[in-house]
């Protein structure tokens, strides 16, 4: 099986590197490089939504860095250009392939509760609080995960200083880069929350006014940040000034008196950010068509729901099916492993989390006969039971999905030595908290709302209720495909728990359905949560393949925009590929160290 889906890939490889000959980053980043979704090269490669942060990526690269230097510098690059969606006030998931070991290891960069956090943390007089009022407060924010993310990352594999990584991000910070059609639209769908902040408004709303379109937008309070970081380490975000600042926020939320907003202020200590640790753990992983997919283990839901609905569709030839069927098995293995993972997955410090069980293949198998190529399944839908899979059988009470932003972001890097890093980092919805760190230049997050604010069914378990020093589940599944130890392709994307659905789509369109990555990646979307009904983009809304999958009992809504993936794959020439979207949230940018040449 493995020769016949390496095969499978070369042809799909090919087909993809024939799309473009590549992109290579601008020898300077005075001017913001163009976006081109798809390059192939020498050197090393890497992925991401912006232009800004992939070339300097590529600069790294270029100057001797390794994949892990190179994802460090993307990260602090997007926290300039996509304050909304990334940054240090926020957190993430760090996968990383290390080619001299043909290991792959994870980090678990996620944001914590304060200790003094409940079950009730969302609550008042037993009843949760309305999320939007949850989502903009100090008690959503959680210690930020990003700055020690990339010490860990940068300690145990890096080959260059932080100082110099966070270079093209603070010049970046200081000398503005061109406003886009997307951070004005995002900036516009903030701007009655961001008014009611200072802070947030100032930096955001200058003179009470949107950003407008090819403008250029500075920010030199985060520029000062980044510097400070720079002479003193990320430990300069835990402890000193800069933790005494984010506390103060959190505590007392700078709201501007005339606002009428109801700004709940958060209890996150100077005590909270002093205890903060990354995690090293063992990334999940499954094999599927013959190669070895690699993903986050929980506190991420990402690895074991992508790889359970891979194992449900193992035994399923999806090359063969009509593109009616694939979808429908495609949307049925969803519409199970997410049935699972909201009775199972949750921080497995606070609770039992049967990892291992729901990613193998017996528990597969038992739900995988549930799905039927006449008709389909109702949600919510019970959970099985991975510890004591019984064929075909549900157990349990249902519940249906919680609510999950969908915003973040996602890059990919690839090194000449073959190292590989796919990291998914994020402040939660768009916009985080919407609460700006006075003088500091960032948003904190709002990741505590990622945690159930009560019992998704009253008497159903529940393992993503909050508590003290939790880590609240996330759906970021940043994804790495080796065959015989060797990197296949790396995936991920932003979306809420829709990520988990568009790395699912993408990994199986591209493996099963022999779709080159960019146009994996750029296919229209469906997404299936558990719910009653699964998103379509308009690509399938408007297709006949929606009455097709309507004659089978599917029913669907609309949205206009799922996720904003990127990749990079290993070319049978040697060369690498990077792949981003061609028009979710504006295109995303590929680029390469060398489009041409040698080795």
């Amino acid at each position: 099986m493995r020769a016949s889906a390496a095969r499978q890939l070369a042809f799909a490889a090919l087909a993809g590197a024939l799309v473009s000959t590549g992109a290579a980053a601008p020898p300077s980043q005075t001017a913001t490089p163009p976006k081109v979704p798809v390059a192939a090269g020498y050197g090393g490669a890497v992925a991401s939504v912006d232009a800004d942060a992939s070339a300097a990526g590529i600069a790294v690269l270029r100057a001797g860095g390794n994949a892990v230097d190179a994802a460090v510098a993307v990260a602090a690059a997007l926290g300039v250009t996509e304050p909304y969606s990334a940054g240090i006030g926020g957190g993430g998931y760090f996968v990383y392939y290390d080619a001299s070991s043909r290991r792959v290891h994870t980090i678990d960069g996620r944001e914590t509760a304060p200790a003094t956090a409940t079950a009730a943390l969302f609550q008042e007089n037993g009843v949760p609080i309305p999320f939007a009022e949850g989502q903009t407060s100090g008690r959503s924010v959680g210690v930020p995960g990003t700055p020690a993310t990339w010490k860990s990352a940068l300690d145990a594999w890096g080959s260059r200083p932080l100082a110099q990584l966070l270079r093209p991000a603070e010049k970046l910070a200081r000398d503005g880069f061109t406003v886009d059609s997307t951070f004005r639209a995002q900036t516009e769908a903030n701007q009655d929350r961001f008014k009611d902040f200072p802070a947030t408004r100032e930096l955001f709303l200058p003179g009470g006014r949107l950003p407008v379109v090819g403008s250029t937008f500075k920010n030199p309070d985060l520029a000062a940040t980044y510097a400070e970081l720079a002479r003193k380490g990320t430990g300069a975000l835990y402890r000193g000034p800069i933790a005494e600042d984010i506390v103060n926020t959190v505590r007392k939320p700078p709201v501007d008196p005339a606002a009428t907003r109801n700004v709940r202020p958060g209890d996150l200590t100077t005590a909270d950010l002093r205890a903060y640790a990354t995690k090293r753990q063992a990334p999940t992983q499954i094999a599927y068509r013959g190669l070895d997919v690699y993903s986050m283990a929980p506190s991420s839901s990402g690895g074991t729901t992508v790889g359970e609905a891979l194992n449900i569709l193992e035994r399923t030839d999806l090359s063969a099916l009509s593109p009616a069927q694939y979808l429908h098995r495609y949307i049925e293995a969803s519409r199970i492993a997410f049935a699972d993972r909201g009775r199972w997955v949750g921080d497995p410090a606070a609770e039992s989390v049967p990892t291992r069980e729901l990613l193998s293949q017996r528990f597969a198998d038992s739900r995988a006969c549930l799905i039927k190529p006449d008709r389909t399944l109702t949600s919510p839908l019970a959970p099985g039971d991975p510890r004591n899979p019984v064929p075909c059988a549900t157990t349990g009470e249902t519940a249906p999905t919680t609510y999950e932003g969908e915003n973040t972001t996602h890059l990919t890097v690839a090194d000449r030595w073959g190292n590989v890093v796919s990291y998914t980092l994020t402040i939660e919805s768009t916009g985080g908290s919407a609460i700006t760190v006075p003088g500091r230049g960032f948003l904190l997050n709002n990741e505590l709302t990622d945690f159930s604010f009560a019992p998704a069914a009253p008497g159903v378990p529940d393992p993503n209720l909050p508590g003290p020093g939790k880590r609240p589940r996330s759906s970021m599944s940043p994804t790495i495909v080796l065959d015989h130890g060797r990197p296949v392709l790396a995936v991920g994307s932003p979306g809420g728990a829709t990520i988990i659905t568009t790395v699912l789509q993408t990994l199986t369109g591209h493996l099963d359905r022999g779709l080159p990555l960019v146009d994996a990646i750029a296919a229209p979307r469906a997404s299936q949560r558990n719910q009653t009904t699964t998103e379509l983009e308009p690509g399938l809304w408007n297709s006949p393949l929606r009455a097709e999958l309507e004659g089978l009992g599917q029913a669907f809504r609309q949205n206009p925009e799922i996720g904003a993936a990127t990749g990079v794959q290993r070319l049978p020439d040697g060369r690498w590929l990077a792949a981003a979207e061609t028009s979710r949230r504006g295109g995303g940018s590929a680029m390469v160290v060398r489009p041409h040449g040698k080795p």
